[in-house]
């Protein structure tokens, strides 16, 4: 029989049993399309958090309080203490102190009750200075940020959050509206654009008030200058090394540490974020892949189950063709061609159904989903291979079979 003949004849096998060949490729389906879906997720959150990340600006460094050691020589984890102040947000301002860095916002945040009317909302009340906007890179949807001016007269204006609006107001154009805040009223002069949620905090549901109203007005006491974080834009991407190397010097030098293993703050960028975002990403996807691979060798030993089956009912006609001069070879190539078809046919239609899903679930999941052709071909590549490797043990079984023994079968 020549290469075509023996597909015409593994492919009326197959088709002459559809219901079965149906149930037994139901396992690399299965396998093939939960491999793409799960590689897909696995890409489009791995892009979700990026972007998330990344649009904070890729030129960005995040101060944040440190370790402390108490009196009796406990020391607590980073953030334990206010170690960070104002004063060191200004240092780190000066061009002549850390000529890399264009722009500083430090951030002191609390959660306080807004009220507006009748209606209670709490929400992170966030203290900073006007360079805010360009460091964070956020934009208003109405109004204005608020002035420097402003800020130096510790004004009570604020800015809210898209979120923050909506829940004090029903409406996000609230500009000239009133907001009570710790029993100070304060103006509402813009509202932030939309930007989403990060890792550890809803963007949208923030108050921004000038620093000074926040240390006098909003939070008082021996820590009013302490700052929870202080965010560095370099002067560029390529200035983000140097830059962070003037920060840790600078604020090395404020804080009398002499060693870096010390410190009691610490700097982080966001390629440190994104790097450790994809690690993890990669983990759970290698770990959901394998997952998928039980279900493709559970749809394997199917294949190998319904060849045995295919190799005994067919053991006279097995018997016919070798009695016919058909060698060996021949009988086993037609039983690898009939399992290649049961791979491929499962491969093709569980990429169908994988791509098809990863086109509708992000809707429904709210999560990105990337297909990637690279997955596709090689997930249908892994199911024909499935499909030959667990049908080498039936097609050599039935090669093996001798003529006189087959023809005798019932």
């Amino acid at each position: 029989m020549t290469w075509m003949e023996s597909f015409r004849t593994s492919w009326a096998a197959v088709y002459s049993h559809a219901l079965r060949s149906m149930l037994t490729i139901l396992g690399i389906l299965i396998g093939i399309a939960a491999v793409i879906l799960t590689v897909g997720l696995g890409l489009g959150t791995q892009l979700d958090v990026s972007a998330q990340i990344s649009s904070l600006g890729s030129n960005l460094l995040i101060v944040a309080p440190g370790s402390s050691t108490s009196t009796t020589g406990a020391r607590g984890g980073f953030g334990t203490s206010a170690t960070l102040t104002i004063t060191d947000a200004e240092a780190l301002s000066s061009t002549v102190n850390a000529p890399d860095i264009s722009g500083v916002a430090p951030e002191s945040a609390t959660s306080l009750s807004l009220t507006a009317n009748d209606t209670n909302w709490t929400t992170t009340v966030t203290g900073t200075t006007t360079a805010w906007t360009s460091v964070r890179q956020r934009t208003l949807a109405h109004g204005s940020f608020f002035t420097q001016a402003q800020a130096d007269a510790s004004a009570a204006v604020v800015v809210l959050g898209s979120e923050t609006a909506d829940e004090l107001f029903g409406t996000q154009n609230v500009v000239g509206q009133s907001v009570v805040i710790s029993d100070k009223t304060f103006q509402v002069v813009g509202v932030l654009a939309t930007a989403g949620s990060d890792s550890s905090s809803n963007l949208d549901d923030v108050a921004i008030v000038p620093f000074n109203t926040a240390a006098t007005d909003l939070v008082g006491g021996t820590s009013s200058n302490a700052v929870s974080t202080i965010y560095l834009q370099a002067a560029s991407d390529t200035q983000l090394s140097a830059a962070y190397q003037e920060a840790d010097a600078l604020l090395l030098n404020l804080h009398s540490i002499s060693s870096t293993d010390d410190a009691d703050f610490t700097i982080s960028s966001q390629d440190a974020l994104v790097s450790t975002a994809t690690a993890v990403y990669q983990t759970l996807t290698i770990l959901l892949t394998g997952v998928a691979g039980l279900s493709l060798l559970v749809g394997g030993i199917g294949v190998m189950n319904i060849m045995l089956v295919s190799v005994s009912e067919r053991t006279r006609e097995i018997g016919l063709r070798k009695a016919l001069g058909a060698p060996p070879w021949a009988i086993r190539r037609q039983f690898l061609i009939e399992a290649a078809i049961l791979g491929l046919s499962g491969g093709i239609l569980g990429a169908v159904i994988g791509v098809v899903a990863a086109l509708t679930l992000p809707a429904v999941i709210g999560s990105s989903i990337v297909v990637s052709p690279l997955a596709v071909g090689l997930s249908i590549g892994v199911a024909i291979i499935i499909g030959l490797v667990f049908g080498v043990y039936p097609a050599t079984r039935a090669a093996k079979l001798a003529p006189i023994d087959a023809l005798r079968s019932e």
